[in-house]
């Protein structure tokens, strides 16, 4: 029997490229065949965006990267137009710019319940295709009921910061590894892996960690 490979996937919550390698790893996964844990880990684009962003996403990459509106406006159609290709339809005109800290502490409250995968996918939809606001507790709170996790004690973990110190340690990992733009993928922590690869690139790589192991097991 083969055993199971671990990923460890940098990625924050506003990353459009994220959720795009979302979908092409677990096809790459899926080419793969084999058995693999996935967890995430937070990535903060953005850390100093305020929670209510006055304005469009587009005006916020503007004054972020100091673009003209007409470049910002051309890049987001890209993007929009290769999520499409794989089935995600980012709807940026109702995208609530904010602060992504509070959904990654989210996130790590889901993975001590089990429940972070389904989180992240629940979290990236909310903010690219259903216009949710993935900045304020009440709205999160509400998005993890709906993936069946309690509501009130979501509100209490948040309300209280119960895992920021985590946040910022996976943060500081991600320093530590060098990261400076995601999605980035670690492979049984072997092989780094940058951006929104082509799924056979990921199905290639789980191979080859899967190769090195067997060899590892019998040398």
């Amino acid at each position: 029997m083969s055993e199971t490979i671990k990923v460890d996937i940098w990625s924050d919550v506003q990353c459009p490229w994220c959720y795009i390698g979302k979908r092409k790893f677990e096809a790459g996964a899926a080419l793969f065949g084999g058995e693999i844990e996935v967890e995430y880990h937070s990535f903060e684009l953005a850390p100093d965006t305020p929670v209510d962003f006055d304005g469009s996403p587009v005006d916020y990459l503007s004054q972020r990267k100091g673009l003209p509106l007409a470049q910002v406006e051309e890049m987001l159609e890209r993007v929009t137009g290769i999520a499409e290709s794989v089935g995600l339809h980012y709807d940026y005109d109702s995208v609530h710019q904010t602060n992504t800290v509070i959904s990654h502490e989210l996130l790590h409250y889901a993975k001590s319940r089990g429940r972070q995968l389904d989180m992240k996918e629940a979290l990236l939809k909310s903010y690219f295709v259903d216009g949710g606001h993935v900045g304020r507790i009440e709205d999160l709170a509400d998005l993890a009921e709906s993936i069946g996790l309690d509501r009130a004690d979501v509100v209490r973990s948040l309300t209280d910061h119960e895992f920021l110190a985590d946040v910022k340690a996976d943060v500081a990992q991600a320093t530590a590894y060098g990261i400076q733009g995601v999605p980035f993928f670690v492979i049984d922590g072997r092989y780094g892996i940058s951006g929104a690869q082509d799924p056979d690139t990921f199905a290639q790589a789980l191979r080859q960690v899967r190769t090195d192991k067997s060899e590892e097991h019998s040398a």
